[in-house]
């Protein structure tokens, strides 16, 4: 039976299908995977929605994060100044440029391929302009670190809009009081505000995970002033160890004794029989603050 082609993308550039999709891992030798955590878009119509629910600028340069065989890639290209594309995988990242500039011609010379680990890229290796929005289809078993390590990496990320695992969006965007809010949920709000967007079905994946998706937006906003982000992490850390525990008790360690970390929740105005999923960052933020006050 004979795939309908992809339809042309903006300005003429052909998107992949699923019988591309097939055809260019075929070639490949590629067999996507579960230790990297691979699971190709095959589906034009999901990538243009990804794109236009990411809300890019003709002067955007976009951070694309396992772009795998170009699906999300071939999409971005018209949408934004730039596209630079972190891809762990040689083989993979040999093919990109070869893909845009096939499918992309008039815009395969605004692709940027960086082969490395998204989890320890630097700035540096990203050269210049610097991304201003993160657009991707993460790797699921890998996707809060990698999240985390960006946004504290480049503070030139003023948005984003990722493609995770259903629950880890929700984490990602719950607020306090929820029963799945946590360490991921606070440390992601000491750099953004955090939402979930919309689902994505599994049928638009090969292979067809096992698990839901959805995407979670941000928007960068200023971090706590005067604060130690270390420090802060280090409560929010603690206080969600022992997420059963009021606050007295969960911070006995990280304080020193269950006493001195009653004292510095006195001081700090919080309540010592709170419960760590009580608290906002601002809240672990004045903790933090506290404790550095008070010394030994």
């Amino acid at each position: 039976m004979t795939e309908t082609p992809a339809p042309a993308g903006p300005q003429g550039v052909s998107l992949l299908g699923p019988a591309d999709v097939r055809r260019l891992a075929a070639e490949l030798d590629v067999r996507p995977t579960k230790k990297l955590g691979q699971n190709f878009v095959h589906d034009p119509n999901t990538v243009r929605r990804i794109v236009w629910e990411a809300g890019l600028t003709a002067e955007d340069v976009v951070l694309e994060v396992g772009p795998g065989l170009g699906s999300l890639t071939l999409a971005l290209l018209p949408a934004c100044r730039s596209v630079v594309a972190v891809e762990i995988d040689p083989v993979l990242a040999g093919l990109l440029p070869t893909t845009a500039a096939e499918r992309a011609p008039e815009l395969a010379a605004n692709l940027r391929v960086v082969l490395a680990d998204a989890m320890r890229v630097r700035a540096a290796d990203l050269g210049e302009p610097a991304p201003t929005a993160l657009v991707a289809n993460l790797p699921y078993n890998v996707a809060v670190p990698v999240v985390l390590h960006l946004l504290a990496e480049l503070p030139s990320l003023r948005t984003g809009l990722v493609m995770v695992q259903a629950e880890v969006a929700d984490r990602l965007a719950a607020g306090p009081g929820s029963r799945i809010y946590g360490v991921p949920s606070v440390k992601a709000a000491w750099y953004a505000g955090m939402r979930r967007a919309s689902a994505v079905p599994r049928a638009v994946f090969w292979p067809v995970p096992n698990v839901d998706s959805a995407l979670v937006a941000f928007t960068r906003r200023a971090e706590p002033e005067g604060a130690d982000k270390a420090a802060v992490f280090a409560v929010i850390e603690a206080a969600f160890a022992q997420r059963r525990k009021g606050l007295r008790a969960a911070l006995a360690n990280w304080a020193g004794s269950a006493d001195r970390a009653g004292r510095v929740l006195a001081a700090a105005g919080i309540e010592p029989t709170a419960r760590g999923e009580q608290l906002d960052i601002h809240a672990f933020v004045k903790i933090a603050k506290t404790e550095a006050e008070l010394g030994e």
